[in-house]
């Protein structure tokens, strides 16, 4: 049974990462993403009114995504853990999530923080390539291609897609910072948070992942 959060900014491993305990600990992996998907293309009730909202370009409202997440956590899939990514972002879903689990008699057993210095992060996202034919990644520096600008399996054009620029980075880093300082601050107080070291090599920050889990 493993009931956790992974919390980390763009560009600190969250998805590398989420793939093995996905694998080492056998529950689903879920982000907010999917769940918006998945009741949209449903045609259910909240993604309906989710559809709304994005189709106005407007966020959706905190309540209504605490909804949508926490009906998820109802499938039985769930019913022995589950890894949540990109929820809660905001202290005030952190206290809706807490009240529904209360209410089921569960609770978030580690939150899992990877923190990542912004000029890492910067250099991680803005090194990113992307072939335009094939889909392969590549990075400027820790996976660069044989050929400067040429995708090693295909041949294809490598290119920097556009959220991956220094501007973009940038402010994507300062929006999840402001959005999700007072939400590593919350789960520091209730006690159940551990700050990994995400600038570390994959395996290490997995190693580290696995002893604040403590199996």
């Amino acid at each position: 049974m493993l009931r956790t959060i992974l919390l980390g900014p763009p560009g600190a491993g969250k998805g590398t990462q989420a793939v093995k305990i996905v694998e080492k600990y056998g529950v689903p992996h879920i982000s907010t993403g999917d769940i918006f998907r998945e009741n949209i293309k449903n045609g259910t009730e909240l993604g309906k009114k989710a559809q709304e909202y994005m189709n106005k370009g407007e966020l959706v409202p905190d309540d209504l995504v605490c909804d949508l997440a926490t009906s998820r956590l109802l499938q039985p899939d769930c019913a022995d853990g589950f890894l949540l990514d990109g929820f809660p972002r905001t202290v005030y879903q952190a206290e809706k999530l807490d009240e529904f689990l209360k209410e089921h008699d569960s609770r978030i057993d580690v939150v899992l923080n990877l923190a990542v210095e912004k000029e890492e992060l910067i250099t991680r996202l803005t090194g990113r390539r992307v072939c335009k034919v094939c889909g392969a990644s590549f990075h400027i520096v820790s996976v660069p291609p044989r050929e400067e600008g040429v995708c090693d399996f295909c041949g294809g054009e490598l290119v920097q897609r556009p959220d991956d620029n220094l501007e973009t980075v940038t402010n994507r880093i300062d929006v999840y910072d402001s959005q999700t300082k007072p939400l590593v601050d919350y789960y520091e107080k209730a006690g159940n948070i551990a700050t990994i070291d995400g600038a570390a090599d994959l395996d290490t920050v997995f190693g580290d992942i696995v002893k604040a889990i403590g199996e």
